[in-house]
């Protein structure tokens, strides 16, 4: 009878922390990255020329189409990437453009629910941002355990890209 209760209390100790154990996915952090700071909640691409080449933004939030004059791959401007939509949360990213060159890569969405979503893009997205200045295409490597993120960045910059009209 004594074996019986130490194995029915140890069954019900160990269902009782089994059903309380948090993932890291169930939860909203309540903190916010850095990284994440964009709003932009269009679902297309946007081009924005410039005259002097400083890459800045025509202000129009949300736009599907193309804005500005029409880009070329010898243009300056700014392109902003469609939304992907992953299964952790959106990711969105915009390129400045400088003589037929990216020259910058900036983040405005990445999934930030919960404080590892933080963890791995404050990681995560530098390291992508590089890949993508250095190969100034999307082809660009995964980042290892950032396999989601990784592919919605490189959706929406060959969005940018292609906005951009560039290769």
């Amino acid at each position: 009878m004594r074996r019986i209760t130490i194995w029915l209390l140890s069954t019900v100790a160990a269902l009782v922390l089994l059903f309380s154990y948090k993932t890291s996915t169930m939860g909203a952090g309540g903190e916010s990255s850095a990284i994440a700071s964009g709003s932009d909640g269009g679902a297309g691409s946007s081009w924005s020329a410039t005259d002097d080449g400083a890459g800045t933004d025509s202000g129009s939030s949300g736009s599907s189409g193309s804005s500005g004059s029409s880009g070329s791959s010898s243009g300056s401007g700014t392109a902003t990437g469609s939304v992907a939509q992953t299964r952790w949360g959106p990711v969105q990213v915009r390129i400045t453009v400088s003589n037929g060159r990216i020259t910058d890569v900036t983040t405005l969405q990445v999934p930030d629910n919960n404080h590892r979503d933080q963890e791995i893009n404050d990681y995560a997205v530098p390291i992508l941002r590089q890949e993508a200045l250095a190969a100034q295409s999307a082809q660009i490597d995964t980042v290892s355990g950032a396999t989601v993120t990784s592919d919605g960045y490189r959706e929406s910059l060959q969005s940018a890209i292609d906005a951009a009209h560039l290769r």
